[in-house]
């Protein structure tokens, strides 16, 4: 759990490791970010710091259980049976973001965040597998403002008894952002679980699932397409034994394009997070100062400092899809 926090230098402090949360900051938004089968939570460690300086309280959580066909490993807990026909809608399918509400809903007496969580504005991410149970569970989340993922759709698998190319709908009435990379290898290498219905549906799960899934909403859903970016362009760093890291081809660009594509990803996320729980407030500024989560080194985005004080979160947010930034290949929003 990563939280914008300010030190005192006091004893306690020194010999415990604990620094005190930023009170006069809160009550903090929170953010739950589930991770992909077998990506381990610090992957995600990144993303979480920049969100707790721009004022959220950020959940990586990690769990063991079990996956398909036996085997055991990190998942989001994905409860295939809640997936099924007759019962997709009627529960999450994963008890795992309302474990970690539960849990953050009674802390500790000494946690440092006691008293400073506000649970009635909540944003839940997920990366790969933890997008799409995002996306699925929406609608059962308690004091829900906004989804985002990366590499995640809800095109069904076919062995779960849906007909072929089914695309499951995302019930809640909160603005969701989708976000995939231009060289998605592990998306690829899995169309064959999902038995498109016919020649002439579009091959992408992604665009299905923000063309099908989601209902309009005057532009507050939104889909882009990152370049340079793979599956796993949103972690940092990235275990490549485990998960599904092999069935990436490296990109012509290397590890400058990756780098780009994730600051990228960052300061969408930031920006979508913000206006998701704060519609129309000026944008927090980090004590820390005014700095711009795309690197200075990447030359698709200009190094002019962002006047943070003079802008509105939403102003943010829906200046990078209005561009469109150089480095988004699709932009679309309904």
């Amino acid at each position: 759990m990563f939280y914008p926090s300010r030190p005192t230098g006091s004893d306690t402090e020194r010999l415990t490791g604990v620094v005190a949360a930023d009170a006069g900051r809160a009550p903090f938004p929170v953010v739950v970010l589930l991770p992909g089968i077998n990506v381990p939570g610090d992957s995600y460690r990144w993303l979480a710091v920049l969100l707790a300086g721009r004022g959220f309280v950020v959940v990586t959580p990690e769990l063991v259980g079990e996956l398909f066909g036996g085997s055991h490993g990190v998942t989001p807990g994905i409860d295939l049976d809640a997936c099924g026909p007759g019962a997709y809608g009627t529960r999450a399918t994963t008890p795992l973001i309302g474990a970690v509400l539960g849990s953050l809903a009674e802390p500790a007496p000494a946690s440092p965040l006691a008293g400073l969580l506000d649970l009635e504005r909540v944003v839940v991410g997920g990366h790969s597998a933890g997008g799409t149970v995002a996306l699925q569970s929406a609608a059962h989340v308690p004091g829900l403002r906004g989804v985002f993922t990366y590499g995640a759709h809800t095109l069904v698998a076919a062995v779960l008894g849906h007909p072929p190319g089914t695309v499951l709908p995302v019930g809640a009435p909160v603005p969701v952002l989708l976000m995939s990379g231009e060289h998605d290898g592990v998306i690829a290498a899995s169309t064959d679980r999902y038995a498109a219905a016919d020649a002439g549906v579009d091959p992408d799960p992604v665009a299905r699932t923000f063309h099908e899934a989601l209902a309009d909403a005057d532009g507050a859903h939104a889909w882009v397409r990152i370049a340079g970016a793979d599956h796993f362009t949103l972690c940092d760093p990235v275990d490549a034994t485990s998960a599904r890291a092999f069935l990436e081809a490296p990109g012509e660009d290397g590890d400058r394009a990756v780098d780009g594509a994730r600051a990228l990803v960052g300061r969408l996320v930031a920006a979508f997070c913000a206006s998701a729980v704060l519609p129309g407030r000026p944008a927090p500024t980090d004590p820390a100062g005014p700095t711009d989560p795309v690197a200075p080194e990447d030359p698709a985005e200009p190094t002019e400092p962002t006047e943070y004080d003079e802008t509105t979160e939403y102003d943010e947010y829906d200046a990078l899809l209005a561009r469109p930034h150089p480095r988004l290949l699709h932009v679309r929003r309904r």
